[in-house]
């Protein structure tokens, strides 16, 4: 329900940028770089892990 207020519209400019102000003030210009980078390297091995586990599967249906 919650991803469906999203995609409907319930989110918009203004809401992005005060969200992206208060990450800031939370956590400092020089934090941000290193969780984004730690965000890209998960986001990373979920992505190797759902093609392994995708490719295991089409094994076994041989």
């Amino acid at each position: 329900m919650y991803s469906l207020s999203i995609v409907s519209g319930f989110i918009g400019g203004p809401q992005v940028i005060i969200i992206l102000v208060v990450v800031l003030l939370l956590f400092g210009g020089r934090k941000i770089p290193e969780l984004m980078k730690g965000l890209g390297s998960g986001i990373k091995e979920f992505k190797n892990a759902s093609k392994e586990d995708s490719e295991e599967k089409l094994e076994e249906k041989k």
